[in-house]
C-alpha cells in the first residue's frame, strides 16, 4: 500500500518569530517544503469610492509528515 503524504499549514501568529513556528513544525513530526507570503488587505472608501489596501502580510508555511 502506498504512503500518502499528509500536507498540512502552519500560518505565524502574530507574536510568534519564524524560528518559534519552525519549532513547532519540527515538534508536531513535519518538515516545512515551502513558505509564503500572503498580503492583508483593508477596504477604504474615500470620497465615495472603495478602495483596497495592504496593510500587512502572513507568513504560512506547508509542512509534510516526516
Amino acid at each position: 500500500m502506498a504512503k500518502k503524504n499528509v500536507k498540512k499549514r502552519y500560518e505565524v501568529g502574530e507574536k510568534e518569530t519564524i524560528d518559534e513556528c519552525l519549532d513547532r513544525i519540527k515538534k508536531d513530526g513535519y518538515t516545512p517544503i515551502r513558505r509564503a507570503e500572503e498580503p492583508i488587505f483593508r477596504e477604504v472608501v474615500q470620497n465615495g469610492e472603495k478602495t483596497v489596501e495592504p496593510v500587512g502580510r502572513t507568513i504560512i508555511f506547508q509542512a509534510t509528515k516526516q
